[in-house]
């Protein structure tokens, strides 16, 4: 899809400037598969995952460490060196500012990347026309969000997210993180069938990480079965993999 830029796609009283930004990363080759990106950190969270490998960006008290305009001079000195920038959290649909954020970016001639769990499924859908890509996290069937996610209302936001995100048109990836004795890992293989049967063809299925993640989470992972796992990650590799995508990967 190719998005364009307007003021007609953004709420008229949000600014990019009140973009609460925690962080700025100047490249990444990892965060949108296949281009260079700069990648912006959006603050606030409304869940809690227990392998989120960024909890410092739950809060949405904490002010922005960033100023939007030191993003903005980073992207002016990058142009024709960067392909993208990715919008990232947190959860970067928290904030109204997000839309205007990703409207000046074009407005530099960079595409536009998302980042989201689908927390706000009716912010995704005001944004959409200025996003060219979008990784879409579910995390688990919606029944099981109040175990995954920490909020139980989260499940129907996110799965309408996917409806949102699929009806857009955007070019996207859909990704399940999964570890040992997790409901998401007990129910991956019907998640991705519910994710194929709903339309998308990407799908990721990715081996959480303990790297920055909190300490309770840290030390649950020091009593799983890591050779047992292992086998068991294979094998919901295999299982999804034959569900018949035309991009598939297992991270």
């Amino acid at each position: 899809m190719t998005a364009t830029a307007g003021a007609g796609l953004v709420p008229a009283a949000a600014r990019a400037a009140e973009l609460q930004i925690a962080g700025l990363v100047p490249l990444s080759t990892l965060d949108w598969p296949g281009r260079l990106s700069a990648v912006v950190f959006c603050q606030g969270c409304p869940w809690d995952c227990g392998y989120c490998q960024n909890p410092e960006l739950r809060s949405n008290e904490m002010p922005g460490l960033v100023d939007w305009l030191d993003v903005m001079a980073l992207l002016r000195r990058r142009q024709r060196l960067l392909d993208a920038v990715v919008f990232s959290g947190g959860e970067a649909t928290r904030q109204a500012a997000l839309g205007p954020a990703m409207a000046e970016v074009r407005d530099l001639g960079f595409e536009v990347g998302l980042h989201t769990a689908g927390a706000y499924p009716r912010r995704l859908a005001e944004v959409l026309p200025l996003v060219d890509w979008a990784g879409l996290d579910i995390k688990a069937l919606p029944e099981h969000y109040g175990i995954a996610a920490g909020a139980a209302a989260g499940g129907a936001k996110a799965w309408e997210s996917l409806r949102v995100l699929l009806e857009a048109g955007v070019d996207h990836e859909v990704r399940l993180t999964v570890h040992p004795g997790s409901p998401q890992a007990a129910h991956a293989v019907e998640i991705a069938r519910r994710v194929h049967a709903a339309g998308s063809s990407s799908f990721a299925l990715q081996n959480a990480r303990t790297d920055g993640t909190r300490q309770a989470f840290r030390v649950q992972a020091e009593s799983w079965d890591r050779e047992a796992w292992r086998a068991e990650f294979t094998r919901l590799t295999d299982q999804i993999d034959s569900l018949g995508w035309e991009s598939f990967i297992a991270r």
